[in-house]
Formats: C-alpha cells, sequence, structure tokens
C-alpha cells in the first residue's frame, strides 16, 4: 500500500476572505491569477510592496465561495491588515480563522476537493510537495487518518521542502527587501505574467524580461555544523551571500551568481563559519 503520510504544519494559519467581491478585488492585489481557484485547484502566490518587495506568500483554496489562505501564523494579522487596507469599498469580509481551521501537508495518495469538512489540493509550485490541506481543528486528523494518512514528524516536511530548494515565506525571503525572481518564486507557479495589474507588478515584470537577476536562493549541501540564518557565506575573503534556513546538512543560501560562477571555475569551496557549502541548482529552476 502506498505510504500515506499527513504533518501538522502548526506554524501556520487560515485567513478567509469571502462575499461578492472577494475575488475581483483580491486580482489586483496578489501575484497569481485568483481566477485559477476552484474546488479541486489552489494557487502559490505572494502580496508584494509597490516597489515589487516581497511581503507575504500564501496558498489559496476555495471552500464553496470562500477563499481560504494558508499563511504564515506568526505573521497572520499583518496579512489580514494590509488585506483590509486595500478592500476599500469591496463587498469583502477578511476573517482569521485559524482557531477553527488548521493546515496539513500530504505526503502520497490523492489530493482534490472538498475533503472531510474543509479542502484537500495538490501542491502548486511542485509536484514533489505532495499535496495541503486546510481542515477542520477538532476533525483534521481523524479525516486524514480515515483516508489511510499516518502521522509523521514536521522534520520530513522540512527536510523535503529543502531537499527540493524551496523558500518557506519569510523565515527565508527579506520582508520588503526580497524581490520574487530571486526567490524563483515564478518558477514555483506563484507569478501570472498575463494577468494584468497587480501591486507591485511593474517591477516584476521588467525584472523578467530584462533578465537583471545578479543573486538566487538556492539550496546548499552543507559539510560541517549548520550555520545559522543570517550567517555570512564567503569565496575566500570575498562576500558570496546569506545563509537562509536549514536542517541536517541541507540549507538554503542566497547566492551571488557572479560570485558562485567564479567557485566553479576556482575549484575554491564556498564557506559559512565552520562549514563548507556546496550549491545545488533546483530541478524546477529555469535559469
Amino acid at each position: 500500500m502506498e505510504n500515506r503520510r499527513y504533518i501538522a504544519l502548526v506554524d501556520r494559519g487560515v485567513l478567509a476572505v469571502s462575499g461578492p467581491d472577494a475575488r475581483s478585488y483580491l486580482q489586483a492585489l496578489v501575484s497569481n491569477d485568483i481566477n485559477k481557484v476552484a474546488q479541486a485547484r489552489a494557487i502559490y502566490a505572494t502580496l508584494l510592496t509597490p516597489q515589487g518587495q516581497f511581503l507575504h506568500d500564501f496558498f489559496i483554496s476555495a471552500l464553496g465561495e470562500t477563499l481560504l489562505f494558508d499563511c504564515e501564523g506568526a505573521r497572520i494579522d499583518d496579512l489580514a491588515r494590509r488585506l483590509t487596507f486595500y478592500r476599500l469599498r469591496a463587498d469583502a469580509k477578511i476573517e482569521n480563522l485559524s482557531d477553527r481551521y488548521r493546515v496539513f501537508a500530504l505526503i502520497g495518495g490523492d489530493h482534490s476537493g472538498a475533503f472531510g469538512g474543509g479542502v484537500i489540493y495538490d501542491d502548486p509550485r511542485i509536484s514533489a510537495m505532495g499535496g495541503r490541506a486546510v481542515l477542520p481543528q477538532e476533525s483534521g486528523v481523524e479525516a486524514l487518518e480515515e483516508a489511510g494518512f499516518t502521522a509523521a514528524p514536521a522534520a520530513d516536511y522540512e527536510r523535503l521542502r529543502l531537499q527540493h530548494g524551496l523558500p518557506d515565506g519569510s523565515r527565508d525571503i527579506h520582508v520588503e527587501k526580497g524581490f520574487l525572481l530571486e526567490n524563483g518564486i515564478d518558477d514555483l507557479n506563484g507569478v501570472d505574467f498575463d494577468k494584468g495589474c497587480y501591486i507591485g507588478q511593474e517591477l516584476t515584470a521588467r525584472t523578467k524580461h530584462r533578465a537583471t537577476i545578479r543573486k538566487r536562493l538556492l539550496r546548499v549541501d552543507i559539510d560541517g555544523p549548520l550555520p545559522p540564518p543570517g550567517a555570512p557565506v564567503m569565496l575566500g575573503d570575498k562576500p558570496a551571500g546569506e545563509m537562509r534556513s536549514g536542517q541536517d546538512g541541507i540549507g538554503l543560501a542566497m547566492l551571488r551568481l557572479k560570485v558562485i560562477d567564479e567557485a566553479a571555475t576556482s575549484g575554491e569551496p564556498l564557506t559559512c563559519g565552520g562549514a563548507t557549502l556546496t550549491p545545488v541548482k533546483p530541478e524546477w529552476a529555469e535559469f
């Protein structure tokens, strides 16, 4: 039998947007096409500053006519505040439902449509990440176990995420500083370049068409002690980038592409504290 596992993502929150104008109002805000969201299909998207800098990333799914945001729990109030600021006269209600619903990552099994009083869907970033679910707090685990899923530790999801080089919101992308294309959000299906205007669209599109990306968030294999987030990555005495999240010998680092090329040519290793780092290009990246 297929090994079906679920991981409770306790650091995630659930924000609901409902009402007659919910989709049209959000369409002018987020980086992906809200019209792609359906009962069995979710999107990955972001909210940006007007200058195209990262504020929040999230998954948006549909439970009936209500749109559910699977987002960073610790920053859910900030996301709600920003969405409220842009609502203006739109007939839309924004509500924090984290006390009623919880988020799960799913490995194995089918992930499509209404399920257990909530919603279950394929991870819209890459297929290797399996599925996700937003389910009732009281009955979500029971519904998953009745469907043949067994519990797995949070470390399993973290390991899978890092192996494939996927950023985890503000842990890996600096708020009001990071840009989508540096962090691979476009290659992870988080940007629709044909949907029309949204907050921060102009700079994102210009960066895409001018190919002016000088650094990238990349997986790094770590030989030595795990460096802390923010630790400088060096090529000899030359700054090469900065460490972000990591676990069990794998991490993510924001690296200067020119310096990576220099390291490959010279054979000199990248270092961070007492560790040696080996950059790995993700299989989904198109650069």
